[in-house]
């Protein structure tokens, strides 16, 4: 026993042994992702640098960082083993479903099964429980009769304060922006996921493009090894805590602050 403890500390310590470990890591365990955009203000802002969490749902199929080339270039396949599935409400990454090679964060609004339509912006879901579970489970929600069924308006919002829209964004009849303010009622097929940023009038997600499928997910999001905003200041307070931390009063008001400042005059999405 104690031999082979040593050959494996003596392979540890090779530059074969490193470059198997972290890649056993990166693949398996955790990966470094940078938040690029501003689709999940103010739960996570442009200059997180985060560990996501890549057992989270299963494994996904790994891939050489920065190629992004699978290890088994021969399969198609996204998914290695099944596991966990996203629930309502979690903040995912996933591979975007037309360039699986680019990465998305952003939070899981709807189950297979589920149906939901956009009015004014508000989100209205109806859980695929069925009426006396939604009844039992959101009591304190506002609910909407349509075609015979309660949807659930904006059920996240209470739970996930960093969830907003931009009161400065309105309806003018855009034909490229009219899934921000209204959208047809629609069901996630089996197998798929709903998936919109928290800011959401600034977040290019699954209202303009369709769901994600599960063997697109790739984890979730572990914590922020590293922040930084965009005038080069580190973000000492956000290093080292969990989105669920970054959800408290005093790191939301902070963020909401950052993003007042910034997205002035912005009217992009992304």
């Amino acid at each position: 026993m104690k031999e082979t403890l040593h050959k494996a500390y003596k392979f540890s310590n090779s530059w074969t042994g490193t470059i198997v470990i972290v890649l056993f890591i990166i693949f398996f365990i955790a990966q470094a992702f940078r938040i690029p955009s501003g689709s999940m203000k103010d739960s996570l802002l442009i200059g997180d640098h985060l560990f996501a969490k890549k057992f989270a749902y299963g494994i996904s199929m790994p891939h050489i960082p920065f190629l992004e080339v699978s290890i088994m270039p021969w399969s198609d396949s996204l998914r290695l083993v099944d596991g966990d599935t996203p629930k309502r409400g979690d903040i995912v990454i996933f591979r975007y479903p037309h360039n699986i090679k680019q990465h998305f964060v952003k939070r899981c609004v709807a189950l297979p099964g589920d149906e939901l339509f956009l009015l004014d912006k508000n989100l209205y879901i109806h859980f695929h429980e069925g009426d006396a579970w939604i009844k039992k489970n959101y009591p304190d929600s506002e609910l909407k009769i349509f075609a015979g069924k309660s949807w659930v308006k904006n059920p996240y919002m209470k739970k996930h304060p960093g969830i907003h829209h931009d009161k400065n964004i309105v309806n003018l009849g855009y034909p490229a922006m009219q899934p921000l303010f209204n959208l047809a009622p629609i069901q996630v097929p089996k197998g798929e996921y709903f998936m919109m940023g928290d800011n959401r009038d600034h977040s290019n997600d699954s209202r303009f493009w369709g769901t994600v499928p599960y063997d697109n997910i790739e984890g979730t999001p572990w914590f922020v090894y590293f922040s930084i905003d965009e005038n080069w200041e580190i973000r000492w307070d956000r290093m080292g805590k969990t989105p669920t931390d970054l959800e408290k009063p005093e790191y939301l008001n902070k963020a909401i602050a950052e993003r007042v400042h910034h997205d002035k005059g912005n009217h992009g999405i992304y």
